[in-house]
Parts: C-alpha cells; sequence; structure tokens
C-alpha cells in the first residue's frame, strides 16, 4: 500500500507495510555540486505532483572502507548529486509522537543513512518518528577553505534539522519533541550542534554514542587540506578543487587519509572552530553550562579499540617497547599503564595500549562532561560492554548500533556481532533510547557524585556505580 504525505516542497509518495509508512530519499536541500558546489546548503526545488519516496536516494561522494573493516562495515554508493536526502519511518495514523534524528558515523568520510543497520522500522513499530540523513563529507563537507564556508557537513545537519523543525508533524512526529543522536563521528557533530548557536529550537534531547564533543583550530583542521591539494598538484582553495574530476579527487582524498583511524590518528578530516557554526570548542562551551536544558545521554562500548587493531592484527604486533612509545606520544604517566596492567593480568601489550586509547579518547572525556554537567544538567551515562564472539571483535566500536536500532538480524550486524547475538539485551537497549526519547529519562538514575552507569551487558543490563574510577581518577 502506499502513504502520500505533503511536505513543504511538495507531496511524496511512500510505502505502508505492516502499519509502518516508509519515506526514503527525500531531499531537504538542493543538489551541491554545480553553482552550489562548497557552499552552504539552500533549500530544494518545489515539485509538482507526487515524488516517489520509496528508494534510498544518493550517498554523498566517498569510497568505501578499507579492507579489513570493509567486510564488517558496509557502506552502500548510491550515485547521483542529490545526496542531501533523508528518511523517514512513523507508525500509521502516527500525531504529535516523539520524533529522533539518526546522524551517521563514518570519520566524517564514510557512512550514509541507506546502511541496513539503520533501518527505522523498529523505532516506528514501537512509537517513535525516526528520521536519518545524509550529508557531505570529506572534501565536500569537511575541507577548510579560504573561499568557503566551513563546516558544511555540520550546516547539512543543520539543514536537515530544520526540515524536520519545518515538516515533521506531517508525518505524525511532534517538533518540539526531537532528539538528534549519532554514533562517532555523528556523535561528535551533535556536540558541536549542541553549542552552535544555529541550532536553537531544533532539538530536546540528544545521544552521543562513542564519540565526545571535539572541534580544532581552523588552521589545524585545514592540514587535510593542503596535503589532498598538493597530492593533486592543485591550490588549496575550493574554486581549484571544483575543477577537479570527482574521482580523481576521492583517489586522493582516499590516499592522504589512508593511514589514519580514531583510535591511531593520522591525518583525517575535522570538525573546525570557524567562528559562527562552531564559535567554541564544544567541549569547552558545554562544561561552561551551554546547552544545560539539553537532556544528554553518553556513552562508549567497553573495548571500543578492538574494532581498529584486532582485524588488522594491530593487537598483536603491539610490543613493550611500542606500548612505551605511544605512551610518551600522548604522555600517559607510568603509574597509569601500571594500573591498567594491573586490573588485566592476561592482556597483551596490544590490549593495554587499546584499553588506554579507548579511555584517553571517549571514556574520560565524556565522564568529564557528565561530572561538569552533575549540578544543573539532566545527563545518563551507559556503557555497552557485551563481547562479540566474531574474530575477537569483543565490545568494539558500533557494535551497539544494532541492538539500538534492533536490527541484529540485519547482514551487517550480524558480521559483526553473529547470530547468536542476544535479542533480550537488544530490547533492553532499544526501550532505553525510547524512553529517554519519549520522556528524557532512560530508566536508571541521572548521573551525580555516585557515578551512576548502565552497563550493557547478557544476561541482562546492570546499573554500576563509578566503575572503574580507579583507572578514572589517575587520568585527572
Amino acid at each position: 500500500m502506499e502513504a502520500i504525505v505533503a511536505t513543504e516542497q511538495g507531496k511524496v509518495r511512500g510505502r505502508l507495510d505492516d502499519g509502518v509508512a516508509v519515506f526514503l530519499g527525500i531531499p531537504y536541500a538542493a543538489p551541491p555540486f554545480g553553482p552550489h558546489r562548497f557552499r552552504a546548503p539552500v533549500e530544494p526545488e518545489p515539485w509538482e505532483g507526487i515524488r516517489d519516496a520509496l528508494e534510498f536516494g544518493p550517498t554523498a561522494p566517498k569510497r568505501p572502507y578499507r579492507r579489513p573493516l570493509d567486510r564488517l562495515i558496509p557502506d552502500p554508493d548510491i550515485p547521483g548529486d542529490g545526496c542531501l536526502n533523508l528518511n523517514v519511518w512513523t507508525p500509521e495514523g502516527a500525531d504529535g509522537l516523539p520524533v529522533m534524528v539518526w546522524i551517521h558515523g563514518g570519520s566524517l568520510r564514510n557512512g550514509s543513512s541507506s546502511v541496513p543497520v539503520y533501518d527505522g522500522r523498529a523505532f516506528a513499530r514501537d512509537g517513535i518518528v525516526l528520521v536519518s540523513i545524509n550529508y557531505r563529507l570529506g572534501v565536500e563537507g569537511f575541507a577548510v577553505f579560504p573561499d568557503a564556508p566551513a563546516n558544511r557537513g555540520l550546516l547539512d545537519q543543520l539543514a536537515a534539522l530544520r526540515w524536520v523543525r519545518d515538516n515533521i508533524a506531517a508525518f505524525g512526529g511532534d517538533p518540539g519533541n526531537v532528539t538528534v543522536f549519532g554514533e562517532s563521528a555523528g556523535a561528535i557533530s551533535i556536540g558541536a550542534l549542541l553549542t552552535s548557536p544555529r541550532s536553537a529550537g531544533l532539538f530536546r534531547r540528544a545521544v552521543l554514542q562513542s564519540g565526545p564533543p571535539h572541534a580544532v583550530p581552523s588552521e589545524a583542521g585545514a592540514r587535510i587540506t593542503r596535503v589532498i591539494a598538493r597530492g593533486l598538484g592543485i591550490a588549496p582553495t575550493a574554486a581549484a578543487f571544483a575543477a577537479v574530476d570527482r574521482e580523481r579527487l576521492l583517489t586522493a582524498q582516499a590516499e592522504a587519509t589512508a593511514k589514519g583511524n580514531p583510535i591511531s590518528g593520522g591525518a583525517g578530516f575535522e570538525i573546525v572552530l570557524d567562528g559562527d557554526v562552531v564559535p567554541a570548542h564544544p567541549m569547552d562551551a558545554l562544561k561552561a553550562g551551554v546547552a544545560r536544558d539539553v537532556d544528554l545521554l553518553l556513552g562508549a562500548n567497553t573495548e571500543e579499540y578492538r574494532l581498529w587493531f584486532v582485524p588488522t592484527g594491530v593487537v598483536d604486533r603491539v610490543g613493550g617497547l611500542t606500548l612505551r612509545l605511544a605512551m610518551a606520544k600522548f604522555k600517559i604517566k607510568g603509574s597509569l599503564a601500571r594500573l591498567y596492567r594491573a586490573n588485566r593480568p592476561d592482556a597483551r601489550p596490544g590490549e593495554i595500549l587499546g584499553a588506554l586509547a579507548t579511555d584517553l579518547l571517549l571514556r574520560v572525556p565524556l565522564n568529564r562532561l557528565a561530572d561538569a554537567r552533575a549540578e544543573g544538567g539532566n545527563t545518563y551515562m551507559y556503557e555497552f560492554g557485551w563481547r562479540s564472539p566474531v574474530d575477537g571483535l569483543g565490545a568494539c566500536h558500533a557494535l551497539e548500533i544494532g541492538f539500538v536500532f534492533d536490527t541484529l538480524r540485519t547482514s551487517a550486524q550480524l558480521a559483526l556481532a553473529g547470530p547468536a547475538a542476544p535479542q533480550e539485551l537488544a530490547d533492553a537497549v532499544h526501550r532505553a533510547w525510547i524512553a529517554f526519547a519519549v520522556s528524557g529519562d532512560p530508566g536508571w538514575p541521572v548521573w551525580d557524585g555516585t557515578r551512576p552507569v548502565m552497563l550493557f551487558d547478557h544476561p541482562g543490563p546492570d546499573l554500576v556505580r563509578a566503575p572503574r574510577d580507579d583507572e578514572l581518577r589517575l587520568w585527572r
């Protein structure tokens, strides 16, 4: 059966199946190419008649994940210029329901809303209007140019949120009860959106999964632009980049970022301080009280590092010397490493390094943010600890997403979690995210001096007070 909804730009035709109406590939902005290349997004042209919204729209230009991650994290590539599009899943007959908007991750250079794990049917089944969005990636969205606005990918996200504000009531959603949620680069993006003056009134709650608020000065963010420009033999300007063939540009981008990953670092794209969309470092602004009226759910997975360290064999190649060199590079105290070793007596050096990196980059900043909001902010903390049996991945980065979306049986989630992933754990995680979107309370105590964390593991979630606090104290 079909479902038809009138948006401000025109009517769209979706598909109604088993009580859920699905609308795919709706444009929220004009194609960001031609005269709009490297510019802020502009509203799409209205259309006459009824526009089909039956298939996912084009994805932002990108290359697949490098091996061996490509077999663990699918990254569909749908050609076309109209990549600024979104999808809506809504219950049949919905009226005034809570809205959740998903912002995907992918190091600001990969990912899309068409990844099967992000299917929003389970949210709609359970009374949520679910929206997922695409935004510009890599050079198109985050290269820093002197002749173009910075943070274009964030500007896209803001345009999508404005579309939600203006149109979601027609799909049965409440524009006054919007929760943004995202993972990895999606969570980092939300950290910036929380403190952007342009986001006022666009959302009420936010979930940051495995990504702390972060941004760098514009000059630091421009380094990757200059690296790619040198590889292409052009000036580091938007005008020069616009004249380069798109495939050649993607090849140069892939070469420049080939050795980087979120745990070990390396060349990559960053959200930058631009004096406009991101006027101050998001972490500093949040600690100072910005967005204190926005409910936050924050957390990470216990063994984030294993997604990058295990499939690539890094975990086996790290020895004592490499561990010591890494500690020196990141100024990690020897007493801290000794404590991590004592708490993990059977861990190899690569696992100690991974645990330190996970906490340095994710757990420590998220805990500090929660601490800063303990007085006067509605903040909740979780940790996802269920260990995948697949190839030693454990409780790795991105593993929780299929549990959040209740999509354990998709091929991508099976690749990460295997066929025996516990459905009852997915029920608990999914239910908590819905409860947070509905009321701002996921079902456990708000963060305070006792440091309550909901640990999602099997056979059941458990509330833990101040987990591994002896390690956290040494980071301060």
